[in-house]
């Protein structure tokens, strides 16, 4: 043995080397590499499907010492070995032909290799879970006249489309998964049409293919509608115009009667796939719908986009919830003039977009031009309800407005209730149009009443830090607040922020401030995670709060009913909406 010191720095540091141990380790690391373990790819980790059916799962082997063996296990035991003869990869088919088991009874298959060295790899599983339904796979186009049944469930791959002249009939009780790989997506085309016409009892539910406790904003891609009603652009140039992402989706013509189809009673859940940064499919996209169609109790949750969003035309609506979507929930653009009654959004304190979240975000369209028909729909019986339950509740930095009125802009909104938002109403005159829109009457708040959270901000919506203890109040006497006022305007306002609280307050518009939203008798739970009470109680001082006198832009269509907000003792959510879903098994 021999030793040899090393000095540096002043520091002494011995080495005691072996040369003879070391001469043995050099040799056997010449004569032996360092390979990567071995290791299994699957194909598919997760199924359903029914009795009788075949399930297929290519499974890649990759072994770079050689594969001895394949063991297929069931539920942890081995039941079969497939010897190899030294290959380095591999594939393997493994096929598996469903058995009569009770549905929901799960089996979990096991592959593990052993290569030459015995060496083997980690246990990759596929999970099969037996459904109730046989589970149909839908891609492509769809054309002529096809009817889905409740009795069987179906698989949207990819982006499938009902072509012009087709229909697609839904009965009641149908279930719809998104392939998540595939980005599964509906497209309704012009000219095609739907009839998705659920009940109370048996609604339609498009939903994530995965199961409870795995879903995701953004699983599968949503429900697209085209049509071929006016839009601003389209009457501009005179061709149908393509929704954003450029997926294919051309809408827009000149027939405001034009009829898509029936949405009644329908769920959709987990939607929203991104096409580009900001361009994504959101849960319910109308493009040039026209009032031919009816859409009635729609349900959209924990989509990665918006909820709704009206590119044009003119279709109406009744009875819509936008439960805990990522971005906006009225989202209003391109020339939409339709009739909305009865809507109720409600936000999660950290579900919010990176581009800023709101209930409305209202545009004329992207450049706010004047170009016509003005974006000019009409709200009525609106409940918003923000992110921000009380001062404690840490909220989303990317949460914004109650409502966005901007780019030159015509909403109206009616007997509305918003709170829990940072900022309560403003009309963003970033690119002018929309403040005069209101001075002039073409933009009409009426009977709105915007509530506060205790504490926080200047009347109740300001920012987190501020304890503010006064009166309900406006920005102008806050002007310090850094942020979070309930009227807010742009500097390009006519006349500045004091003509717009003044115009807000006109008398016979019968607009509020409220400093709290208990005030008004909406329920805390409306905030919380859970089934939540939307009824008002009897001693609401909204429920016989409304007024329909000083609305001339409510026709016929709108119920006058005596209540502010989406609800007054009746709950029109009952049996067909789902608020949990992220724990109910579909199938």
């Amino acid at each position: 043995m021999k030793s040899q010191i090393f000095k540096s720095s002043g520091l002494s540091m011995t080495f005691i080397v072996s040369f003879s141990i070391l001469t043995i380790m050099l040799l056997h690391s010449c004569d032996e590499k360092i390979s990567d373990p071995p290791a299994i790819k699957l194909g598919v980790e997760q199924v359903s499907n029914i009795p009788g059916a075949t399930i297929t799962n290519t499974l890649r082997l990759d072994a770079s010492d050689g594969l001895q063996s394949l063991a297929i296990l069931r539920n942890g035991i081995v039941q079969n070995t497939v010897a190899y003869n030294g290959e380095k990869r591999a594939d393997y088919v493994f096929i598996y032909v469903v058995e009569q088991l009770t549905t929901g009874s799960v089996i979990t298959f096991g592959f593990q290799i052993t290569d030459k060295r015995n060496r083997t790899s980690d246990v990759k599983t596929m999970t099969l879970r037996i459904a109730s339904k046989e589970i149909v796979e839908v891609s492509g186009n769809i054309t002529g006249s096809v009817t889905w049944v409740k009795s069987k469930i179906y698989r949207l791959n990819g982006f499938v489309r009902v072509q012009n002249g087709a229909k697609l009939t839904i009965e009641p009780g149908t279930l719809i998964i998104g392939s998540r790989v595939t980005k599964g997506t509906l497209i309704i085309q012009m000219g095609g049409q739907i009839f998705a016409n659920g009940t109370q009892q048996e609604p339609i539910v498009l939903t994530s293919e995965r199961a409870p406790g795995l879903r995701e904003p953004g699983d599968w891609g949503g429900l697209v509608i085209c049509g071929r009603a006016r839009n601003n652009v389209t009457v501009a140039t005179g061709q149908p115009v393509e929704l954003e992402g450029g997926y294919g989706a051309f809408h827009g013509g000149t027939d405001d009667n034009d009829n898509s189809g029936i949405l009644r009673y329908v769920r959709i859940e987990y939607a929203g796939i991104p096409i580009n940064p900001n361009e994504e499919i959101n849960s319910l996209t109308l493009g040039s719908v026209g009032r031919g169609t009816v859409i009635e109790y729609v349900m959209t949750s924990y989509g990665l986009d918006d909820a709704f969003e009206w590119f044009g035309g003119s279709v109406d609506a009744k009875y819509l919830i936008a439960y805990r979507n990522i971005d906006d929930d009225w989202d209003v653009d391109m020339g939409y003039s339709g009739r909305v009654q009865f809507g109720l959004s409600i936000k999660g304190a950290s579900l919010a977009d990176q581009s800023g979240s709101n209930a409305f975000e209202v545009d004329n369209n992207g450049v706010g031009s004047a170009a016509e028909p003005f974006t000019s729909a009409v709200f009525a019986n609106i409940t918003n309800i923000g992110p921000k339950k009380n001062r404690e509740t840490a909220i989303s930095l990317q949460f914004q407005h109650a409502a966005q009125l901007r780019r030159n802009s015509r909403i109206s909104i009616y007997n509305s209730v918003m709170t829990g938002y940072p900022w309560g109403l403003y009309i963003d005159d970033d690119r002018p149009g929309s403040g005069q829109a209101a001075l002039d009457g073409h933009l009409q708040i009426r009977n709105l009443v915007l509530a506060g959270v205790d504490h926080w901000g200047g009347n109740g919506y300001g920012s987190a830090g501020t304890i503010y203890t006064g009166a309900p109040s406006n920005g102008a006497q806050h002007p310090n607040l850094p942020r979070g006022v309930a009227l807010r305007s742009h500097a390009n306002f006519p006349g500045g922020q004091s003509a717009y609280e003044t115009w807000y307050n006109t008398g016979s518009f019968n607009n509020k401030l409220i400093g709290h939203w208990g005030e008004t008798g909406l329920e805390g739970s409306l905030f919380d995670l859970g089934t939540p009470k939307v009824t008002l109680p009897l001693s609401s001082n909204i429920l016989n709060a409304a007024k329909w006198d000083n609305t001339p832009k409510a026709d016929n269509f709108f119920l006058k009913v005596t209540y502010i907000g989406a609800f007054g003792t009746t709950d029109w959510t009952k049996d067909w909406a789902e608020w949990n879903c992220h724990s109910v098994r579909y199938y």
